[in-house]
């Protein structure tokens, strides 16, 4: 469903709250000080998963409640949080200690995850239990709906946190209850193309397990006490009312710290549990200040998506015509064609093997991002106001990639050559130019511009999330 801005102006006064009930709400949230609860919040052990839990976590305690955030014991050994932040950290067991990378299979994993996780968690509960701070509610991940169970089994409340949009969630609801399928025309997404659907659904026999997984989701989620999901009701109006239809949703993002958006919480100022070194993350910055306005492309692909070789080759021939910050993991370094980091022009371009992504996206230099359309990423670029390049991989990203192009008009999407589905250098370069200097340029830009804008408001005191996540504080989860 595709808005203008006077409709989407008239939805969203539709939507708000009026300013006297929020007051009220205020002043219970107020008088139950002395009362509030404690919130365990069990991510699925990856960087996109922990990140925009860890962030609603730091949410919840500016807000009075104390939080717990479980980790597994591979990821904990492997990040070495820092005790003294605003968010307490406890180590929970996923059945592989020493990583993931010794389990069998994703089948193998996800049973592991759900035997030992229910039994350590439940050890979490349980520690908790004769103390002045017991765990009253569990905020667990979607991709871990044994959770509920376990919240159940103490008479806890239970929300799973779903770390994909509002759109991509109701799409994979409809798969759900179609045992697995899903046809096209949708009538809900009636611009929806087979290309634009998330992989699991356009090609489900290359994907089993992780559609198995992705459906699983719903097993339980409509008897939560709240579903939450990482978007802004301002985004995603229309999927946001579909998917309230069957669930109890509670738009709480984006999912970025304070600092970039609001301002309410100062000592919010970075994701600060991450898997990857970012120890460039200085020079990174303070090369990015020697470069002018709006001039620099940001290539990042996330924390799991892999480029082929040939692929590699396309993209980097395309983005050496312009000045660019490229963030290449050691796993696909090797991948680079050969003499490229050698002959490279370092007060032109840079490429590092992790960055601070906020950071990146907020300086002054970036002219736009090419990204892999991840929910996490997608969601940053918005919020900071940066327009996007789409090379989406799999998963949810051409779905996102979608939106980002023909709903959120913030964006283009690279054409991908039908025979060797790969996106050719003359098309990543074209896409890029289509952003930084082409005619429809300033109009991206302006709708990038606006969405920041929309994403800051939905944070502020009376804002669209900034009630939700009362509304979860106030109902939820305080002390009996």
């Amino acid at each position: 469903m595709l808005l203008s801005n006077q409709e989407l102006q008239k939805s969203i006064n539709i939507h708000n709250i009026s300013q006297g009930i929020f007051i009220r709400l205020k002043q219970n949230i107020l008088r139950e000080m002395e009362k509030r609860g404690h919130v365990l919040a069990v991510p699925y052990p990856a960087q996109g998963h922990i990140t925009p839990i860890h962030q609603f976590c730091k949410r919840l305690n500016s807000k009075g409640l104390q939080t717990t955030l479980a980790l597994t014991t591979f990821i904990f050994n492997s990040i070495k949080p820092d005790p003294s932040g605003p968010v307490s950290i406890a180590t929970i067991s996923d059945g592989y200690d020493q990583g993931f990378d010794s389990s069998g299979s994703i089948q193998d994993y996800v049973q592991s995850f759900k035997t030992f996780g229910s039994k350590t968690i439940t050890d979490i509960i349980r520690k908790h239990e004769t103390s002045d701070n017991p765990i009253t509610c569990i905020v667990y991940d979607s991709f871990l709906p044994w959770a509920f169970n376990v919240a159940r089994e103490f008479g806890i409340a239970a929300a799973p946190f779903f770390t994909q949009s509002c759109a991509v969630n109701y799409v994979y609801y409809l798969s759900y209850i179609s045992n697995g399928s899903l046809n096209l025309p949708i009538e809900e997404f009636h611009f929806l193309e087979l290309q634009d659907l998330p992989s699991f659904l356009s090609a489900p026999e290359s994907y089993p397990a992780y559609l198995e997984m992705v459906l699983q989701q719903f097993t339980n989620f409509q008897k939560a006490d709240f579903v939450l999901v990482n978007t802004f009701q301002e985004l995603e109006l229309h999927e946001q009312e579909l998917l309230s239809n069957v669930c109890p949703v509670l738009t709480i993002g984006p999912t970025v710290p304070s600092m970039y958006l609001d301002q309410r919480n100062i000592s919010d100022t970075n994701c600060d549990l991450n898997i990857f070194d970012s120890k460039d993350a200085a020079f990174c910055t303070s090369w990015l200040n020697t470069r002018p306005q709006g001039s620099v492309v940001y290539v990042a692909f996330g924390s799991i998506a892999k480029l082929n070789n040939v692929q590699m080759e396309e993209l980097a021939s395309a983005i050496s015509n312009f000045s660019f910050l490229w963030v290449v993991r050691d796993s696909e370094e090797e991948k680079l064609p050969s003499g490229f980091l050698e002959t490279l022009d370092k007060d032109k371009s840079l490429v590092l093997k992790w960055s601070p992504q906020l950071e990146v996206l907020s300086n002054k230099a970036i002219g736009c991002f090419l990204t892999h359309c991840g929910w996490n990423s997608t969601l940053e670029a918005l919020a900071i106001g940066v327009p996007m390049v789409a090379m989406p991989q799999w998963i949810d990203q051409p779905m996102d990639a979608k939106y980002i192009q023909d709903v959120w008009k913030a964006g283009v999407r690279v054409k991908i050559d039908n025979e060797s589905r790969i996106a050719k250098r003359e098309e990543i370069e074209f896409s890029i130019k289509e952003v930084m200097e082409g005619e429809k340029s300033k109009e991206m830009k302006e709708n990038a511009k606006k969405w920041r804008e929309l994403a800051v408001k939905s944070l502020s005191e009376g804002g669209s999330t900034d009630i939700n996540i009362d509304t979860f504080v106030s109902k939820g989860f305080l002390q009996n």
